[in-house]
């Protein structure tokens, strides 16, 4: 036994990184403190951004889940989630507007939500389970580039198929009265919509994690997640328990998706693809296959989003920070890539 051991090598790349991370470390702390002391921001505007990154941070989780479920058994990125999550706010918007022109939305909010909540969420889950019968299934034992492709290709498709069935047109939903206004806890002004989003996508979660972990359905997909051919050994219908789990992703999706309208309020054939990277990031950041990585990603990088560009990018002087939050959603994913690419759990095969 060695009492002293050869130190390692130092390389090039060790330097590299080394002063990549000094250089972030240093650009975030020189510009929190910089925008902090200038004073530019009050309480009440800090109070603002946290409660709208965590509202968006929720719906990211949601969709997130979706990402690392699939990865959990299939061991593939299913790049056309975010176009699952499209598709069920996309088309939920018509009977959202046809209740609204009837006056359901205005005499019975709660019942017009839930029918538009009911929709969305039916609507992806067949799409996510059409998805994997016709494009990933019979990729399944394909190299996995190929179902990676597949997966692309998916998300044009689908995009453009929406574009087609519905048109290229921005659509807004209605209101729903009973998600206006702000309400006071312990001193804080809370917006309603994003407190509805916040509890619901947390609602959701909780049961997903409750499903998995304790019904018999749970532990079948824990167990073809661990290894497909023994689990089917043991009498598991993988097939089954495949499509369940783009079912599960579907419906969480598709409850993403009229949530997200709830913050914004508008849809488009398009809508899926930036918050479809962004929960691609967050299921990265978490732990990709990691369904509690996949929460806690969501929320990290909703309030990242909600915060950061206001906290750092003030105080260098940039103008309208907001709209470099995208630039800071991916930098965190290239950031996690290169220096903890197994996300904050560091779990990848598990779900």
């Amino acid at each position: 036994m060695r009492l002293f051991r050869r130190p390692e090598r130092i390389t090039a790349s060790t330097v590299l990184l080394f002063v990549l991370a000094v250089a972030v470390a240093a650009f975030v702390i020189v510009g929190s403190w910089l925008t902090i002391a200038s004073g530019k921001f009050s309480a009440e505007d800090w109070q603002v951004f946290v409660v709208a990154g965590i509202a968006l941070g929720a719906v990211y989780a949601l969709i997130a889940i979706g990402y690392t479920l699939v990865y959990g058994i299939l061991f593939m990125i299913n790049f056309a989630h975010g176009e699952v999550f499209m598709s069920g706010a996309y088309t939920a918007v018509f009977a959202a507007q046809a209740m609204a022109d009837a006056g359901i939305v205005e005499s019975n909010p709660l019942f017009a939500f839930a029918v538009v909540l009911l929709i969305a969420m039916v609507v992806s889950m067949l799409v996510a389970v059409i998805l994997e019968r016709v494009a990933y299934r019979p990729l399944r034992n394909a190299p996995r580039l190929v179902p990676l492709i597949t997966a692309i290709g998916a998300s044009l498709f689908l995009q453009y198929t929406f574009r087609g069935l519905y048109g290229a047109s921005v659509h807004a939903y209605p209101t729903f009265s009973v998600f206006q206004g702000n309400f006071d806890v312990f001193g804080i002004n809370l917006p309603v919509n994003k407190v509805v989003v916040s509890l619901a996508s947390v609602a959701l979660m909780v049961g997903l994690y409750f499903f998995v972990e304790r019904t018999r359905t749970g532990r079948a997909m824990r167990a073809v997640s661990e290894n497909k051919e023994v689990a089917a050994m043991m009498g598991i219908n993988v097939d089954r328990v495949i499509v369940i789990t783009f079912a599960i992703g579907g419906l969480l999706a598709g409850a993403a998706g009229i949530l997200y309208t709830l913050i914004f309020n508008q849809v488009s054939f398009n809508m899926g693809f930036l918050p479809g990277l962004k929960a691609f990031t967050a299921a990265v950041l978490g732990g990709i296959g990691n369904i509690v990585g996949a929460m806690l990603g969501g929320l990290a990088l909703g309030l990242l989003e909600g915060v950061a560009p206001f906290l750092i990018l003030t105080g260098f002087g940039v103008p309208s920070p907001n709209q470099l939050k995208d630039v800071i959603a991916f930098s965190v994913l290239v950031l996690v890539l290169i220096f903890r690419p197994t996300g904050f759990l560091g779990r990848k095969e598990n779900v």
